[in-house]
């Protein structure tokens, strides 16, 4: 897929999920890791998002992800940065430190380097929490198909998470 082709495929996707949180009254929040924003960025971007996004939080560094978001060191310490466990911490975390009312959570490997055993480049975990309580995880393995790509195919993601959710459909 081209870039051009990709950076329409998100305009598109972000305009979908403004749409429906519009509709249904709902705020958002993201927590991003290895995305460094991009997602609250494709919101942004579209005019008029400021009555949908509430906030980013940008946690890149274990320290970050623990003072905004309230991961805990003790997940960090047996599951890592990059896993289910702390997506989900990560997501639940972003609606509590927002008046959001849906959060979409990234980290992982981009690459090229950063992968150790078990936890390869291009590996993403997501989750996607709404504050009544539901609370979705997707894990991506992208390969080594180069940081760019890896952040941007998590962006799609990411917003394909918060359209289900703002959308009331089942997984």
């Amino acid at each position: 897929m081209s870039q051009d082709a990709t950076a329409r495929r998100i305009e598109v996707a972000a305009k979908r999920v403004l749409i429906l949180c519009r509709e249904r009254k709902f705020k958002i929040a993201t927590a991003e890791s290895c995305t460094g924003g991009l997602v609250i960025a494709a919101l942004t971007e579209i005019a008029g998002s400021s009555d949908v996004v509430d906030r980013g939080f940008v946690t890149y560094s274990n320290a970050a992800k623990q003072r905004m978001l309230g991961v805990t060191a003790l997940t960090l310490e047996q599951n890592g940065a990059v896993s289910r466990e702390t997506a989900e911490e990560m997501a639940q975390g972003a609606l509590a430190n927002s008046d959001a009312d849906l959060a979409v959570a990234i980290t992982g490997i981009a690459g090229p380097g950063g992968a150790t055993p078990g936890k390869p480049v291009g590996l993403v975990h997501f989750a996607a929490a709404m504050r009544k309580g539901r609370l979705i995880h997707r894990e991506k393995r992208y390969g080594k198909i180069g940081r760019r790509r890896v952040r941007l195919k998590s962006v799609i993601e990411a917003l394909a998470m918060l359209e289900l959710l703002a959308s009331g459909a089942q997984d």
